[in-house]
């Protein structure tokens, strides 16, 4: 069984996690829908996190059996998001899954040749806020809200917040536990208030994914328990076939737990370890 015919949506996705979690999707056969703001790879040498782009995802979607349609959008503001949303609610009669990717929180870690990320928080820039919370978890909501009345209305649906263990545990930055630790509750009480209607909302926690800021931080880091880009995406897939998917919703899972319930590998066939609340040393 393949993904054809099934409709996802992936904010977020010109690199990184929703990159990755696209193109894994789109392998599956999937119509998938994406949105960013880096429209060509001219644009993305000019970003702060330096590459990928709507065009260039779309050369690396070439081949594989799923549809790819781009949206450009910058999250920041709602009309967009909403539009978005609607145009393809227009073009399919239908979502089913929403995958909330978009994360603008972790452009300018470095400022003034100083790295902030890990600052105290009364010393912490207040666009950071603004990027996490006030783009980032705000984007999510709006886009789920304009979403659910169709998946209410098929009664069949899943919303995805990609998350962070940042929401339990302190993870060097106390804007980032708060936006984090919002997406877990904004994903538990949509589940409180679409499970009447068949419809699941969810938390997802990644582990060290091999983007592409990530690779070219490699020698610094161990990445011998890393995923790839695409494991997560693997993941949502098995998630969207689990026959009792509704018993999941409401609550925060690793990916790499779900990997192992469901019999998923990532793309070099291995299974990275979970990980757990003492993995991540106080600081």
């Amino acid at each position: 069984m393949d993904l054809k015919g099934e409709v996802f949506v992936v904010t977020g996705a010109s690199r990184g996690i929703g990159r990755g979690v696209a193109l894994a999707l789109i392998e599956a056969g999937a119509t998938v829908h994406v949105t960013g703001r880096t429209r060509t790879e001219t644009e993305a040498s000019a970003h702060p996190q330096g590459s990928g782009s709507l065009e260039g995802l779309r050369e690396e979607a070439k081949g594989l059996p799923g549809e790819l349609s781009l949206h450009y959008c910058d999250h920041a503001f709602d009309r967009q998001t909403q539009s978005v949303i609607a145009d393809i609610l227009h073009r399919h009669g239908k979502i089913d899954v929403l995958v909330n990717n978009a994360w603008p929180g972790y452009e300018n870690m470095v400022e003034n040749e100083e790295f902030t990320w890990t600052r105290p928080f009364w010393e912490q820039p207040m666009w950071r806020w603004e990027a996490m919370v006030d783009v980032a978890l705000r984007a999510a909501f709006v886009a789920s809200s304009a979403a659910a009345p169709a998946m209410i209305a098929q009664r069949r649906g899943l919303i995805v917040n990609i998350s962070f263990w940042a929401a339990e545990v302190f993870e060097g930055n106390a804007i980032y536990g708060v936006a984090k630790a919002g997406a877990n509750k904004m994903a538990a009480d949509f589940a409180h208030d679409l499970g009447p209607h068949g419809v699941a909302a969810l938390a997802l926690y990644p582990g060290l994914v091999r983007t592409e800021a990530v690779l070219r931080a490699a020698e610094y880091l161990d990445l011998s328990n890393s995923e790839s880009p695409r494991f997560i995406g693997r993941v949502i897939e098995g998630l969207w076939r689990d026959s009792q998917l509704m018993n999941k919703s409401g609550s925060a899972h690793v990916a790499a737990s779900l990997a192992e319930e469901y019999g998923i590998s990532d793309i070099d066939g291995r299974r990275p370890r979970p990980l757990a609340r003492h993995d991540f040393k106080a600081h």
